[in-house]
Formats: structure tokens, C-alpha cells, sequence
């Protein structure tokens, strides 16, 4: 732990160590997006989306400096006026002088990342990357993979991704049979359909991420895949904030708040079934 009171540049320098720029995919955008790297440092605001109502939630708790996980700008921009969604936040947080860190696929395939988080949430044990890393290097990767402490049902699992997850209008929804028995289950923080296969490959029993589509998921299934559990895309990412504010508090001394504020798209649902039933 530091001594003096940190800069921008000190806590830039402990974050590209644990989550090195190098491990993003090349289409991503991670680092300082804006912020003078000699401006203090005392409270830090730990956010899955940069987007107005966690901006002012900066304001209101006074950070210093956002750290999100997902990029506020991740396409080319060529104006960041304020008469534009984005420009306006970028304004906002000059004015307000809080600077911008984004880590995004460097945290996802770091070990310790974000799938690491939503699989503690699970009680997964014996963790293993579920598409490791070129080289499989320390244990980096994709995803997770790792067993239940007792068998469950899948419909027992998706009430327990339920109760243990972060609650969110859209919840847990499960394709499979609801009496399939589940004892390895694999995870990914995000949109996961891409490791769909990866899961089958691994010998998963079941597999929860987000953004799940329907003809991908009836065709995994229809082809005797894990059970698939499909929660909201905030939910399986917001787990990470708790270590992401945990290891700067160890590492750099600050004053870090994880924001609890739901800024997953979907707000209302409605389950005809249920309220027959």
C-alpha cells in the first residue's frame, strides 16, 4: 500500500499490472480514456457501464475516477460534442474533473477476472479456464469451468443463479430439462454464445452467461449440448466490481464504492405462465 496519496498515473500503473492492456482483444479499447495523470486520487467509483446515472452517482459519492468494464468508447468517434449522448458524459466528467479508466476483455481473461467473480457467486469449485489462454498461461482464459458442491437440478440451479446473482428485471431463464442433474457448470461473464461449443467440448453440464440467442440455443440443445441458463448481461459482470474496488483498496490505499446501480437496458418483466399458475 502507498503512502502518499496516489495520482491517476499510480492507479493507471496497478490496474494495466493486473489487467495488462496486452490481453484485450484487438478490437477492444481499454486504459485511461480521460483524466490528468498527475490529478489525486482519493475515492475510486467501480461501474459496469459508464452511462449518465453512474456519472452522477460519481459526482455524488466524489470520485475521483470511474473504473468501467465496458468501453465508453469502443468505435471511432468523430465529435464529442455535447449535443451527443457520448459527448455529453465526456463533458460531464471533464467538468466535474473525474477521469475514466475502462478494462474490459483484459479483465475478462485475467486470472483472477470476471468470470472468476460470477463463478464465486455460484459456489464453483476446482476452477479451470473454459477457452484458455494462448499458452493456457497462468491459468488466463475465457470463461470458467468448475464443479457444484452438491448436485442440483437445473431448476434448482436457476433459482440459485437466481437468489445469488444481482437482481435484475430479466432474471434466469434455463433451456434444458428442468430435471436434468448438474454438477459441472460452466460460466462466462457477458455475451457468451461464442463458447457454446466450448462448454459441450469441456463436458459442462450446464452453462450460464448472457445475451443468449434463440436459434443458436434451440440448436445447442436440440444437438444434446449442456443445459444453457441465460441471465441479464449487467448480472454475470457486476460480481467483479467487489474484487476489481478490493484490489485497490490493498493495492493503492483508496477509498473504492462498487456501484449496485442496474444499468442493464431491460426494465420490466412480465411472466403471463406465472401469474396463472
Amino acid at each position: 500500500m502507498t503512502t502518499t496519496e496516489p495520482t491517476v498515473a499510480d492507479v493507471v500503473a496497478i490496474l494495466d499490472r493486473r489487467y495488462p492492456p496486452s490481453w484485450a482483444e484487438s478490437w477492444d479499447r481499454v486504459g485511461l480514456v480521460l483524466g490528468e495523470p498527475e490529478a489525486p486520487v482519493r475515492r475510486v467509483l467501480c461501474v459496469v457501464d459508464c452511462v449518465p446515472e453512474t456519472v452522477a452517482q460519481a459526482r455524488e459519492v466524489g470520485a475521483d475516477l470511474i473504473v468501467a468494464h465496458h468501453p465508453l468508447l469502443l468505435r471511432g468517434v468523430s465529435s464529442v460534442a455535447p449535443t451527443t449522448y457520448k459527448g455529453r458524459i465526456v463533458h460531464h466528467l471533464i467538468k466535474a474533473d473525474i477521469a475514466l479508466f475502462v478494462a474490459h476483455t483484459n479483465a475478462d481473461v485475467a486470472n483472477p477476472g470476471v468470470s472468476d467473480a460470477l463463478a464465486a457467486r455460484l459456489g464453483l469449485r476446482d476452477l479451470r479456464p473454459l477457452r484458455p489462454a494462448e499458452g493456457d498461461a497462468d491459468g488466463r482464459g475465457t470463461g470458467r469451468i468448475g464443479r457444484l458442491a452438491a448436485p442440483m437440478t437445473l431448476d434448482e440451479l436457476t433459482r440459485h443463479a437466481a437468489l445469488t446473482l444481482p437482481t435484475t428485471a430479466w432474471g434466469v431463464r434455463a433451456a434444458g430439462r428442468p430435471d436434468r442433474v448438474i454438477s459441472t457448470v460452466a460460466v462466462c461473464g457477458g455475451a457468451g454464445d461464442p463458447f457454446l461449443a466450448d462448454a459441450a467440448a469441456a463436458g459442462a453440464d450446464a452453462y450460464l452467461t448472457a445475451d443468449l440467442r434463440h436459434h443458436p440455443v434451440s440448436e445447442h440443445i436440440a444437438g444434446g449440448g449442456p443445459a444453457l441458463l441465460d441471465a441479464a448481461h449487467w448480472a454475470t459482470e457486476r460480481p467483479w466490481l467487489d474484487d476489481l474496488a478490493a484490489h485497490l483498496r490493498a493495492a493503492c490505499g483508496v477509498e473504492a464504492v462498487v456501484s449496485d446501480l442496474d444499468t442493464d437496458p431491460w426494465t420490466v418483466h412480465h411472466s403471463l405462465k406465472e401469474s396463472h399458475s
